[in-house]
């Protein structure tokens, strides 16, 4: 069995699973096993670095897939929204920053454009922006994220497109780990899932082996939001309500509510913060991740993370389920 949902429908994929577009993280490899899977792979173009960016569609080969901004910070430098347009991208994901001029610039491609949002405010902006897929981020989520949680916003969310935007296609994200995490964003009302955490403990991640045997590690008590990690990074989000959710490691331990006295040393601080990420160091690095780490027992490949993730679902769903089909 598997999904048929209103994402596999508009994107031409076989599940309803994104990979997250994550910094670093989701590099070519991992997008091209999400979408060889049947998901669709999202290459994390992140603040933007268009050497990183060849070097990432370069690895994807032939596969077919997309890529996403920090819209804020890609604004800075809008060439690299032009470069990754060249690639002809599945699927183009904005988040985090104001939507125009990008996001008419990638609709007159006729790129699907998706938008990730933390709240109502963001949805209709979203809408109004043309948005082909909303992807509705709760808190749980890893990385930066706003103050809703995934279990009141996705159907709130639902509400208001049914309302005002039946052909905009809905997305959950944010604490999506397994089959049950899916199963329960069908119900809320979402069409898919677009999942981090579970593949960043993927074979084919670009995450240090030591970030992923953290992840196994933790529990769903073992992360935090903490501003400490992104200053270590001189990352200097303009819109506070953005924090970023980490593991509780030494450093956030160290360095969380001292983020000023951090500044007073901050390229000392920075130095160690990669040296040690290089190293795969997940003590004394920042290590983002979601509270989904909490039911993360291994690192296998991408295509076994979906299939097992699909199984589950269907079973939970049931064979009378509207999703559920026989392939």
């Amino acid at each position: 069995m598997r999904l048929r949902t209103r994402l596999t429908d508009m994107l031409g994929i076989e599940h309803p699973i994104l990979l997250a577009p994550m910094n670093v993280i989701a590099g070519g490899k991992l997008a091209a096993a999400v979408t060889g899977a049947g998901g669709l792979g999202l290459i994390g173009g992140g603040y933007g670095d268009a050497d990183w960016l060849e070097r990432q569609y370069a690895a994807a080969g032939n596969a077919r897939v997309g890529c996403g901004f920090i819209t804020w910070s890609m604004a800075r430098n809008p060439a690299l929204l032009d470069q990754v347009l060249a690639k002809r991208p599945a699927a183009l994901m904005l988040s985090f920053g104001e939507l125009e001029p990008h996001a008419s610039r990638i609709k007159a491609q006729g790129v699907p454009l998706i938008c990730q949002i933390q709240g109502m405010k963001y949805l209709r902006e979203a809408v109004d922006a043309g948005a082909d897929i909303v992807v509705a981020e709760g808190c749980e989520a890893g990385g930066h994220s706003g103050y809703r949680g995934v279990f009141t916003l996705v159907p709130e969310a639902a509400d208001y497109l049914a309302q005002h935007s039946r052909d905009t296609v809905l997305v959950a994200a944010g604490g999506v780990g397994d089959g049950r995490g899916l199963a329960a964003a069908l119900m809320l009302g979402a069409d898919g899932v677009l999942v981090g955490t579970r593949f960043v403990a993927a074979e084919e991640s670009e995450a240090p082996e030591g970030f992923r045997e953290a992840i196994i590690r933790a529990d769903g008590d073992s992360t935090m939001k903490s501003r400490s990690v992104d200053v270590a990074r001189k990352r200097y989000w303009p819109n506070p309500e953005f924090v970023v959710r980490a593991l509780s490691n030494g450093f956030v331990a160290r360095w969380h509510g001292r983020e000023q006295e951090m500044e007073k040393d901050i390229d000392v601080v920075m130095k160690s913060f990669w040296n040690a990420f290089e190293a795969g160091d997940a003590d004394n690095s920042g290590v983002l991740t979601g509270e989904a780490s909490g039911i993360i027992r291994d690192a296998p490949p991408a295509a076994r993370i979906i299939e097992s993730m699909i199984d589950q679902a269907c079973q939970l769903l049931g064979s009378h389920s509207p999703f559920v089909i026989r392939s």
